[in-house]
């Protein structure tokens, strides 16, 4: 009988204190269970279920038999800890032959990074795709501010029509009539693998022939003068001929030169058949456009040298000589015609990389560099010493500047991460007749125009990089750079906004855009090696 003033459902003291015991038992029999099983001396055959200590016996459960094991199956050795294999946790065996496991991983990830120094044919090189029309890449009359708010317009026609100067109002309809090359849509237009880092559009101007450059060393190759291939289907009833249904994708070409990421490439348009590609993998290689074909012209000496190479130029004036810079500051120079150690020259120009640079294409022995240390610097070929370079001039920015780009006017264009677009006018203050001893103080090296800009890609975009037309049909000279939003921006030498480039299908950022040298062809790459042409 319950006490008075308690109820059934309350337990006693005793009963309490058996259950906790219960539950203790329970654990430590667990536990040990599992420490056993796991130092592989015990292996249940079938889990019971413990009962409960007030049940005189419990239910048996059928056993489940094991499955008959084949006759021919080899046996597989149990695994083992090193514990029961004798070998110490700390022991020196232990310890070798995790090393050795180590570095052997490290090596296999080496060689997939090492420079191939050997010339490629176009099998060698092909990846996927299919190959162009012809035997050739190119045809017979080539040989001959903030946080980003996708597709919020910063210019349109509004601004168009507030304009009062005349040319300029026409150049901005000119530039802002640019259509979207829509025969596919920009997200079937996958022209390499990887991230887009580095693109180009051959000098012809006969048809639009575009070279992009990613992050593992691929390189696409689109002919936008193609028309889309519909295949006519016979109908057998009637005999009526029909559309196929299928919609083919563009016919485009990727090869792989390099084993790690082109960062830059250059065609001269004297040698319209030869493709120059620089590489993070130390190289600069020459594709034969006619012959498919690809060499090393520039290298360290040995392959285990890591020279990453951040840009490449060549004066309009020499065809023969390739200029670089790389991640480590340097800047180097070698004569195509002569043997590598009897030309190549180097300078050690920043302690922090050099992210890119130009030549003048009018002085050709005048260029800018644009560095980690948050200087573009200007420097001249005629006085440049290898022990201890002084530039002609430089400016420091706020943060670091990503692209020093020259145009034939001796202008000088550069992103920054501090979120502006700065333009140099090096022309009008008499570039032309300065002398190889000539310097700039540093209030004329202040920038003549600043141009707020979105420069803040992040880690999954290629930085924002201002690319001049080289040869524009007009007295206004003109460079594009991406524009977080999803655009391409075009800019005049004076910094005013001449269109805001965009379209259907574009799904994102078009970050590495280029003009075409004399025709106003302009096509971005995107993170996902997919490209935007506008014609």
């Amino acid at each position: 009988m319950a006490p008075p003033g308690s109820t059934s459902n309350e337990l006693s003291e005793f009963e309490k204190q058996r259950l906790a015991n219960i539950a203790e038992r329970d654990a430590l029999l667990k536990k040990l269970t599992l420490d056993a099983q796991s130092s592989g001396l015990f292996t249940p055959p079938v889990t019971k279920k413990l009962s409960s200590l007030g049940n005189a016996s419990s239910k048996s459960k059928k056993k489940t038999p094991a499955k008959k094991a084949k006759e021919d199956a080899p046996a597989v050795p149990r695994r083992m800890s090193s514990r029961l294999r004798g070998i110490a946790a700390e022991s020196e065996v232990a310890k070798r032959k995790a090393d050795e496991q180590y570095e052997l991983a490290q090596q296999a990830e080496r060689a997939k990074r090492v420079r191939k120094s050997d010339s490629f044919t176009f099998n060698e090189m092909v990846v996927s795709g299919q190959k162009l029309s012809g035997d050739a890449l190119i045809g017979v009359d080539v040989v001959t501010k903030g946080v980003a708010k996708p597709y919020e317009r910063t210019f349109g026609e509004e601004d168009i029509r507030k304009t009062t100067d005349k040319d300029l109002r026409a150049l901005r309809k000119e530039m802002s009539g640019l259509k979207l090359w829509d025969l596919w849509e920009p997200n079937r237009i996958k022209l390499t693998p990887e991230r887009v880092y580095s693109m180009t559009f051959h000098p012809s101007e006969s048809k639009p022939l575009i070279f992009a450059g990613d992050k593992m060393g691929h390189l696409g190759v689109l002919d936008a003068s193609q028309e889309k291939q519909i295949s006519i289907v016979k109908n057998g009833d009637d005999n009526e001929e029909e559309e196929d249904d299928d919609d083919p994708d563009p016919v485009m070409t990727t090869l792989k030169p390099h084993t790690r990421t082109i960062s830059s490439m250059y065609i001269h348009p004297s040698k319209p058949t030869l493709l120059y590609t620089a590489s993070y993998d130390s190289s600069i290689r020459e594709m034969d456009l006619e012959k498919t074909t690809s060499v090393e012209r520039y290298a360290p000496e040995s392959t285990s040298t890591d020279e990453p190479i951040s840009g490449v130029d060549m004066p309009l004036d020499d065809p023969n000589c390739l200029y670089w810079t790389t991640l480590d500051g340097a800047f180097g120079r070698y004569d195509l015609r002569a043997p590598r150690k009897d030309t190549v020259a180097s300078w050690q120009l920043s302690e922090k990389k050099i992210g890119g640079f130009s030549l003048c294409p009018s002085h050709s022995h005048y260029f800018a560099t644009a560095s980690l240390d948050r200087f573009m610097r200007l420097w001249d070929l005629r006085k440049l010493s290898h022990n201890n370079p002084e530039p002609v001039g430089e400016h420091e920015s706020r943060l670091s500047v990503s692209h020093a780009a020259f145009n034939s006017a001796g202008q000088v264009a550069t992103s920054s991460y501090d979120d502006t677009l700065k333009i140099y006018d090096f022309g009008t203050k008499g570039i032309a007749s300065w002398k190889p001893s000539h310097k700039l103080s540093a209030p004329e090296m202040k920038p003549d125009t600043v141009v707020r800009h979105n420069c803040q890609t992040g880690r999954w975009v290629t930085i924002l990089r201002p690319q001049w037309q080289l040869n524009p049909q007009s007295p206004i000279q003109r460079f594009c750079i991406g524009n977080m939003n999803r655009f391409v921006d075009i800019y005049s030498g004076s910094g005013d906004q001449l269109a805001q480039l965009g379209g259907d299908g574009i799904t994102a950022v078009p970050a590495v855009a280029v003009f075409h040298q004399s025709k106003n062809w302009v096509v971005g790459g995107t993170a996902s090696g997919k490209i935007c042409l506008w014609m």
